[in-house]
């Protein structure tokens, strides 16, 4: 609930400020990795938290359970490509499906699931 209060209030117009300015600085050179940083960033900016990673592993009786996150990434010339290729014009439209998902209350858990995913969705970020 607290998430859909962040979005009404405030994630909607600075997420939609943020989105901009960190494409715009994604098209030049010298700002091409802050841009990619900030839209990294895009779902705490849009929702007001960072999405939690949780990995189960189980051995034997014990389960342990572990809050980190700490996936090994895809190698960097794998994530460059998809990022050349795919991910800088997918991620856009996402983004824009996840905005108009947030603007509707039947779609706005979707949008904000969505804008959890945007780190995959523009260089495959685990």
């Amino acid at each position: 609930m607290s998430q859909a209060l962040w979005f009404t209030f405030i994630g909607w117009w600075l997420g939609a400020l943020w989105v901009c300015v960190a494409w715009i600085l994604c098209v030049t050179l010298v700002g091409l990795p802050v841009g990619i940083a900030m839209l990294h960033r895009v779902p705490k900016v849009m929702t007001g938290r960072s999405p939690e990673s949780v990995t189960i592993t189980r051995i034997g009786d014990l389960t342990v359970v572990d809050l980190t996150g700490s996936r090994p990434q895809r190698s960097f010339l794998r994530r460059a490509i998809y990022f050349v290729l795919i991910g800088c014009w997918f991620s856009g439209i996402w983004i824009a499906l996840a905005y108009i998902a947030c603007l509707t209350l039947i779609g706005m858990p979707l949008g904000l699931r969505m804008f959890e995913k945007v780190p995959a969705v523009l260089t495959l970020r685990r």
